[in-house]
């Protein structure tokens, strides 16, 4: 991936510090802490959704941040994210202003070990989240290495990936989608399951991923052999399936939050191949 191409975004901030004391979650709860979730629901005989529910977040307005923030330095990961950053808010604010819209940039915050969020305190082992409370994606960078250590999903597009995932559901908070969702499962409709509406928020974000992926191709020109697999493979480490496998040795799709690997690749690859956000209506779907 030619990210070096990519317009450096001036919404990436560093967190001052925090430690965590307890897990921030919710709709953009990230990789690690579904491994997490999962571990500690096995460990308690317990259903994971019980726990998430714990963590669940709402859709409101901006937040004072409670910690000191100051831009990052000038490393090669910061350049990455500021990057790929950067073109997330050049296609997105094309596509609105396509629609008659302006789009609200969110700001990334980097940042080690902890952070004080408008959704709370997280470790670095939630992973990447996007808090809605303050519309903003958080990300511990040596979450990079996790993924390719641990998931096994090496190379920069898989990095990418990531980051337009969680831009994904700021997305979705600009349109109402989280609160719709809130407004559904408040009705009685199920959050859990393979075809649960956290599933298909998680997936809707995983499209819109891949509708970035396709437009920021078209003007950038920046992909190299190989990457848009590194990104199927990044998918497809982080499915519900594979992740309940390695956490309990065995699967339960009545648990399902984010969706099977199975459905994270094809729907990522539905926003890639069509480039076009009104393919990415999982909530529409009777199949997923």
């Amino acid at each position: 991936m030619l990210w070096q191409k990519g317009r450096r975004s001036d919404n990436v901030v560093s967190a001052g510090g925090g430690g965590a004391r307890r897990l921030g979650g919710g709709p953009g709860l990230g990789i690690g802490g579904i491994i997490i979730v999962f571990l500690i629901s096995w460990a308690l005989g317990k259903n994971p959704l019980e726990i998430l529910s714990l963590l669940s977040q709402g859709d409101g307005g901006p937040a004072p941040q409670a910690q000191t923030e100051r831009a990052p330095e000038a490393t090669q990961t910061n350049e990455f994210v500021r990057a790929v950053l950067g073109s997330t808010e050049d296609v997105w604010s094309q596509i609105y202003r396509s629609a008659g819209g302006q789009y609200q940039q969110p700001r990334l915050v980097l940042f080690q070990g902890g952070v004080n969020s408008a959704c709370g305190m997280a470790s670095s082992a939630v992973g990447p989240f996007y808090c809605p409370g303050d519309q903003q994606v958080y990300l511990d960078t040596s979450f990079f290495d996790e993924l390719e250590n641990r998931f096994r999903a090496s190379g920069d597009f898989a990095r990418a990936y990531v980051i337009a995932h969680e831009v994904g559901h700021h997305v979705q908070n600009l349109m109402g989608v989280m609160r719709k969702t809130e407004e559904m499962r408040r009705r009685g409709a199920p959050m859990e399951g393979a075809d649960g509406l956290s599933v298909r928020q998680e997936l809707q974000a995983d499209c819109f991923a891949g509708v970035w992926a396709n437009q920021a191709q078209r003007q950038l020109q920046w992909l190299e052999a190989g990457d848009v697999e590194s990104a199927l493979a990044a998918a497809t480490a982080i499915g519900d399936d594979k992740l309940q496998k390695q956490a309990r040795g065995y699967v339960v799709p009545d648990s399902f939050t984010h969706g099977s690997s199975a459905q994270r690749v094809r729907w990522f690859r539905q926003g890639f191949d069509r480039g076009d956000i009104n393919a990415c209506d999982t909530f529409g779907q009777q199949a997923l």
